[in-house]
């Protein structure tokens, strides 16, 4: 990654392109507490071409409060680049007033504060409003959806992502690619597949019977566009079937296939592609590592990790953009191409301030229609929290830990464990805890919570296989999302490391002794991987453990030391 005052010099000498970003203006402006409608939009139209990326929305269809991780560690030649960097280090790396809005949609401290004066973000209405903006400067904008979108909502699993693709035909994309879609299953993806308005693209979605490209998502689609003509191409998440249910969509497999990708470059190349937009459902050191590998990839809009980046970082000559999630951000990208070559661009990353940003009346309309058979249920008060709830970063996210203690407590176990993903948003000190806040952060099809017995080697090899997958070195071997969060249980973690001896100290918090090996413990977990897991559901299970709390207080996690960041 460059520095913001080198960006623009080394960005012309590497590839003679005009490169700039728009964030510098809106941060001042956030810095005097005054932003309208206006200034957070403003953008001075450049160049042919314009892209409009949105990522990892996971169904939030209204304005939330969302904080971004504290930790977010990155390993080898990642160490101490972006997007590893986070709080105060962040904010000066990019020039962030302490205490302003860019710092409140950007950063992690004083967060309950700021949200208080700032107010929520995102609500697909306010984006419709941004991206309606857009278009009124650019009418053959691309709209690019890069994926997780119909997944992580009460009224999202009920309608089996239909409310989503609702909402979102209205807005319009040109193409998505995917990743948690698919644990709706194999069948209702490809029934909502078919009847898109738009292009479903995944260039390494391959049949797993014949190992050939599935026929139900095309590879790339070709569009023209400013006088050019762009090959927007698909890549949907690599490791679907270790991540998730390989049981839910057996028909397909997927993997990063470098090689089927270079390809397919070529063959848009050889059919008069002036312009390469890779739309990625990767994670952002994965990308990284593809603009090294595969040639001719002048964009590639990232998602999976949820990183938001306010400016592009270069890898040669292609540029990579990183939005966001949960309909808290939208990138603009304007981009001039002349004689077959990209010669600049322009980038802006608009945050969502949902107090700023109006309302689309068609879009709202729509969002309260789908939401409309739900409220009462999602509305019902749970209880509610004396402490801030936030899901994200490498380890320890109150929420996550407030799950664990239900699963303690509901399930009579010793150890707890709470999947490390990353989708979900937060709620404020003093705040009720709605049914819907708690879907929110538990909803997906396999949410059954199992109880059963491991013995201590059998957790150790859990967390050193999850450990591997987060901290190698190799991005490539990084299988996405963050570590599995642990109740009862502490341990220390060494994540520079190799797999196998990076977990040592696991101790049993309520005894204060060591974890045996050889012994059995009783552990209530969620979401596993294997069919026919029984159990109640996890929603279930955390309403039950919060109603009895009435007023639920999450105490500072400690269990977990971490060692070589």
């Amino acid at each position: 990654m460059i520095s913001r005052r080198d960006f623009l010099q080394v960005s012309m000498a590497a590839s003679a392109m005009l490169g700039a970003s728009g964030f510098g203006n809106w941060a001042r402006l956030a810095a005097q507490q005054k932003l309208t409608q206006d200034q957070l939009l403003d953008f001075d139209t450049f160049g042919n071409v314009s892209l409009i990326h949105v990522t990892d929305i996971h169904a939030q269809l209204k304005p939330i409060y969302f904080r971004e991780p504290e930790i977010n560690l990155g390993v080898g030649s990642a160490k101490g680049q972006v997007p590893h960097v986070t709080g105060a280090d962040f904010r000066k790396m990019y020039g962030i007033e302490d205490g302003s809005a860019s710092a409140y949609a950007l950063s992690y401290n004083d967060f309950t504060s700021l949200a208080q004066g700032y107010g929520k973000v995102g609500g697909l209405d306010r984006v419709a409003t941004v991206i309606n903006s857009i278009r009124a400067a650019r009418p053959d904008a691309l709209l690019l959806d890069g994926g997780d979108t119909w997944h992580g909502s009460y009224t999202c699993y009920h309608t089996e992502g239909q409310d989503m693709v609702n909402v979102m035909n209205v807005l319009k994309p040109d193409a998505m690619t995917f990743h948690w879609e698919f644990t709706l299953g194999g069948d209702r993806v490809r029934e909502l597949v078919q009847d898109l308005p738009f292009a479903a693209l995944g260039a390494n979605i391959f049949d797993a019977e014949w190992d050939e490209p599935a026929e139900d998502f095309a590879p790339y689609k070709m569009f023209e566009r400013g006088g050019v003509k762009i090959a927007v191409i698909g890549q949907a998440f690599p490791y679907m079937p270790i991540a998730n249910p390989r049981w839910m969509f057996p028909e397909y497999s997927f993997g990063i296939r470098d090689e089927r990708m270079q390809e397919v470059v070529d063959e848009v190349k050889a059919e008069g592609a002036e312009l390469v937009v890779l739309l990625s459902h990767n994670g952002f050191d994965v990308d990284k590592k593809m603009a090294s590998r595969v040639k001719g990839l002048d964009v590639i809009l990232s998602g999976h990790t949820h990183d938001a980046l306010p400016e592009p970082v270069l890898v040669g000559e292609t540029i990579i953009i990183a939005s966001g999630s949960n309909g808290k951000f939208v990138s603009r990208i304007d981009l001039d191409v002349r004689d077959g070559r990209m010669m600049g661009f322009r980038h802006k990353l608009i945050p969502i301030f949902s107090d700023v940003i109006e309302s689309d009346k068609e879009v709202a309309a729509v969002i309260d229609a789908q939401r409309a058979p739900y409220e009462d249920a999602m509305s019902e008060v749970i209880g509610q929290t004396d402490s801030l709830l936030y899901r994200r970063g490498n380890f320890n996210g109150t929420w996550d830990d407030l799950i664990c203690d239900a699963l303690l407590s509901e399930r009579e176990a010793d150890i707890a464990m709470s999947p490390g993903v990353r989708w979900g948003p937060s709620i404020l000190p003093g705040q009720d805890i709605t049914r819907e806040d708690i879907w929110n952060v538990t909803s997906m099809t396999y949410g059954q919570a199992y109880r059963s017995e491991m013995t201590g080697e059998f957790i150790n090899v859990i967390l050193e296989d999850v450990a591997d997958n987060l901290f190698n070195s190799d991005p490539y071997y990084q299988q996405g999302g963050d570590m599995v969060r642990i109740g009862g249980m502490g341990y220390r973690i060494d994540i520079n490391k190799p797999q196998g001896e990076r977990i040592s100290e696991m101790t049993l918090l309520k005894t204060g002794e060591r974890i045996d090996p050889a012994k059995s413990y009783v552990v209530a977990g969620w979401a596993s991987v294997n069919e026919g897991t029984e159990g109640p559901q996890i929603w279930d299970v955390v309403e039950n453990h919060i109603r009895k709390q009435g007023t639920v207080t999450v105490a500072p996690n400690n269990s977990v030391t971490v060692v070589g960041a």
